[in-house]
């Protein structure tokens, strides 16, 4: 048992469900660019985990690169101020693209992050979030790949965080609201 298992109110996701809808969004990605090479960005801290495990599955050529970006803090919301703190490598002009995020919640990062690559002009960028929370969208965006759509619950564990605790359970659960209030 995990130490970190006793803050957890309840599982949504276990271990072996993540991996099933993994292996299913990497054989999906890898029939859709089977012919393109793409360059697939992970967005740092969250999803590197998710990142790590769909490469596994990934039966195409592909390059990697890596994005952080900082709307939280240590805190359960999103600021709505959005920082980039480390660009790509990789030039993508004329590439397709795959940006892969650990959550959705507001949309507000992902959509910076969409508009920001934009700039670098690829042939096409494409989404992949392993979680999705549509009620606390507050912008419309529209994601490509979705592992699993959940409630407005704050998550942690498969790389989400709270204060950078949790990252490293291996299933999705709702941390008990006492934790963060």
């Amino acid at each position: 048992m995990n130490i970190l298992d006793k803050d957890i109110s309840r599982v949504l996701y276990t271990k072996e469900q993540i991996d099933i809808r993994v292996r299913e969004i990497g054989n999906g990605l890898s029939l859709n660019f089977s012919d393109k090479n793409p360059v697939f960005v992970c967005i740092l801290r969250g999803a590197v985990i998710f990142f790590s495990d769909l490469m596994r599955y990934m039966t195409i050529p592909l390059e990697i690169d890596f994005m952080s970006v900082s709307s939280y803090g240590s805190s359960t919301v999103s600021s709505g101020v959005v920082q980039i703190r480390k660009d790509i490598d990789l030039d993508i002009a004329k590439r397709h693209v795959i940006v892969v995020e650990d959550i959705v919640d507001s949309g507000l990062s992902l959509q910076y992050i969409l508009d920001f690559l934009k700039r670098r002009n690829p042939t096409s960028i494409t989404t992949c979030a392993f979680l999705n929370k549509p009620a606390a969208h507050k912008v419309q965006i529209k994601i490509d790949y979705i592992g699993y759509e959940i409630e407005n619950d704050f998550v942690v564990g498969y790389g989400l965080d709270y204060a950078d605790k949790y990252r490293n359970l291996p299933y999705i659960g709702i941390l008990k609201e006492e934790i963060y209030k």
